[in-house]
């Protein structure tokens, strides 16, 4: 091999690197911006999960509640 095709070979290495490096950024901001919103979902499924608890407590109160007049209408 002589100098020249070294040459041509590193560069064409060099090039290959470039285009993979190329990629992982592009996947890297890809992944960034997923993981965004991923973590946005998961707070609006946060705040959507204590407002269901605090319904289902509130719908407890109320059946107890229910359940006590009922007994004390028995008696």
């Amino acid at each position: 091999m002589n100098s020249l095709e070294n040459k041509e070979t590193f560069l064409n290495q060099l090039i290959a690197i470039e285009e993979k490096i190329d990629d992982l950024c592009a996947k890297n901001k890809d992944l960034s911006i997923e993981n965004q919103l991923l973590k946005q979902r998961q707070e609006l499924l946060t705040v959507a999960k204590a407002k269901l608890i605090q319904k289902n407590n509130f719908s407890i109160s109320k059946v107890e509640s229910m359940i006590d007049r009922i007994k004390s209408m028995e008696a």
